[in-house]
């Protein structure tokens, strides 16, 4: 079992996402970032769009996420900002696009009753949200888990 003050290389862990965890105040800044840039998009396409602009607004909010946290960095734009990736928890790489779309379909699932599935990291014992516990990953520091 590994601790915050652990000192030993990420690449020397034992195949897990095994290592500290991003805080709940870095989860939310970097979530509220990228709430806001997906926002502002959503905003434009469906004043200029109507609803078409709205589908397009959704497609553009799963390509975001999907793409960005499914791929090889692990990170939206929020959470680089914010020092902190995505990876997966049997393996400490990288979730993959199909893992991310789960991600983006269970964060609506987090959100439905009051926002619990987003708080549930506050007492797991992986510091997982729902959308982690459904796509099998944890969302980490890039000082633990450097970009390879």
């Amino acid at each position: 079992m590994t601790t915050s003050f652990d000192t030993t290389p990420p690449q020397a862990y034992s195949g897990r996402g095994s290592g500290p965890r991003a805080g709940f105040w870095r989860r939310f800044a970097g979530a509220f970032l990228d709430g806001l840039l997906i926002g502002v998009i959503n905003l434009i396409l469906q004043e200029g769009l109507k609803a078409i602009g709205a589908v397009l607004a959704l497609l553009i909010s799963i390509v975001y996420y999907s793409y960005f946290e499914g791929g090889p960095t692990g990170q939206t734009l929020g959470k680089r900002a914010l020092g902190i990736r995505v990876i997966s928890l049997d393996d400490g790489g990288p979730i993959g696009y199909g893992r991310g779309f789960i991600r983006w379909i269970g964060r609506i699932v987090s959100a439905i009753v009051f926002f619990l599935g987003y708080f549930w990291m506050l007492w797991d014992k992986e510091s997982q949200c729902w959308h982690d516990k459904f796509a099998g990953d944890v969302v980490v520091p890039i000082s633990a888990y450097p970009l390879r």
